[in-house]
């Protein structure tokens, strides 16, 4: 047998097989890649910022009965603006502020219509 006819079934073999590999490793096996994994780390990271600091604006906010009212009748997309001119957030960075500042309005809002 000639060995140039036996190595071209073993290398289309391994060249399909390892494309197969990689489609079911990413399409199935949970296979990601750098950029996704990147991606994921900074949400997850905005995700628990978010989580620790609402209940501190929350508190900020719960006194202040008056700012608490005119939240609620303003429309949904001033929330934010107008939980961080209240100062309910000055103690998180410009990074995540707007983003805390719109759970806890939110959360605020929440707690109004169950209380």
């Amino acid at each position: 047998m000639n060995t140039k006819e036996s190595v071209k079934p073993a290398f289309w073999g391994l060249v399909c097989g390892g494309i197969a590999t990689m489609v079911i490793g990413f399409s199935w096996g949970g296979w990601i890649t750098t950029g996704t994994a990147g991606q994921m780390e900074k949400a997850s990271a905005t995700a628990a910022v978010i989580q620790e600091f609402t209940p501190l604006c929350v508190a900020k906010a719960e006194p202040q009965l008056e700012k608490l009212a005119a939240l609620k009748d303003l429309s949904s997309w001033k929330h934010d603006d107008f939980v961080t001119e209240a100062g309910w957030v000055d103690n998180v960075s410009d990074q995540y502020r707007a983003d805390v500042a719109g759970v806890c309005a939110s959360t605020l809002i929440e707690g109004m219509k169950v209380g």
